[in-house]
């Protein structure tokens, strides 16, 4: 009987240890989960007044089409009224979001099969088959991308104006063509945020947490991250930082040598952190176009 207990309590507290000691896998997983929270909730809010505009502008077009010009002038009105309202805040941004998505696409290769695919990509360029080779680069991403569309507020509202104005004097192509000309002007902002940067980020915040109560685990984890940063290079993730992918890699390899040695890293940490933390911030890519 008394066997049995030992094995209990020895069971119990081999499981509580287990929880303690977080996997690298874990925390590469609660980065990403993480990260996609964070982007959720810095998701620039969509302003209903600029998205009621726009649907108003197409409904003013259809309105000319049929050449209905009482239905085209109320629901014109209704659209410049929408965009007065938004006008009256002083603190009015230029654009206005009207809508936003959010989509995360996860490499879940490891860095030979990321090499390989590359590999026969450039391969298929070579002889042609870019189509086959696009398909292929659209797998090597590892990624959460913000896309927002928005309405500008200097020239929107002024070419729904002029447009009510050629209506009132009879010009409907011309209302016709300044309303396209408007929904022309829409921009499309997309922010790219490497994966793979935000894991490796996460896994060296987490060995720095238990180097000196973990050192094995602490390995494991500056390890994976030296993986993630291999993948993210691999996969074309660059930074304007004046840091590079060596320089992480020779800086993470100093850790690993202090805490196999002395283990005295807490500044070579703080090194790291600091030099990751500026090349992703770098790294992040937005990309602006009508």
């Amino acid at each position: 009987m008394k066997k049995v207990i030992v094995s209990v309590v020895t069971a119990a507290l081999l499981g509580s240890a287990g929880v303690m000691a977080e996997t690298s896998a874990n925390v590469a997983s609660k980065a990403v989960k993480s990260a996609k929270a964070e982007a959720e909730s810095g998701k620039l809010k969509v302003v209903e007044e600029a998205v009621s505009a726009v649907l108003l502008t197409q409904n003013v077009l259809n309105a000319l089409e049929k050449n209905d010009i009482q239905k085209a002038k109320s629901e014109l009105e209704k659209a410049i009224g929408k965009l007065e309202v938004v006008l009256a805040h002083k603190s009015a941004p230029a654009l206005l979001p009207i809508d936003s998505v959010i989509k995360v696409t996860e490499y879940m290769g490891d860095l030979k099969s990321a090499k390989e695919t590359l590999s026969t990509v450039k391969k298929l360029l070579a002889v042609g088959k870019v189509q086959e080779a696009r398909r292929l680069l659209d797998t090597l991403q590892s990624e959460i991308d913000i896309v927002t569309v928005s309405l500008p507020l200097v020239s929107y509202p002024q070419a729904l104006k002029l447009s009510a104005r050629y209506i009132n004097e009879g010009k409907t192509n011309e209302a016709r063509d300044i309303l396209q000309m408007a929904l022309d002007t829409l921009v499309k902002s997309e922010t790219v945020i490497p994966l793979p940067l935000l894991k490796a980020q996460a896994l060296i915040e987490a060995a720095s947490k238990v180097a000196k109560s973990d050192k094995k685990q602490a390995l494991k984890h500056l390890d994976a991250a030296k993986k993630e940063l291999k993948i993210a290079e691999v996969l074309g993730y660059t930074s304007g930082s004046d840091t590079t992918y060596k320089m992480l890699d020779d800086t993470i390899e100093a850790v690993e040598k202090e805490i196999r040695g002395k283990n005295r890293a807490e500044k070579l940490f703080e090194e790291l952190m600091e030099r990751l933390g500026e090349f992703k911030e770098k790294a992040l890519k937005t990309i602006k176009s009508s």
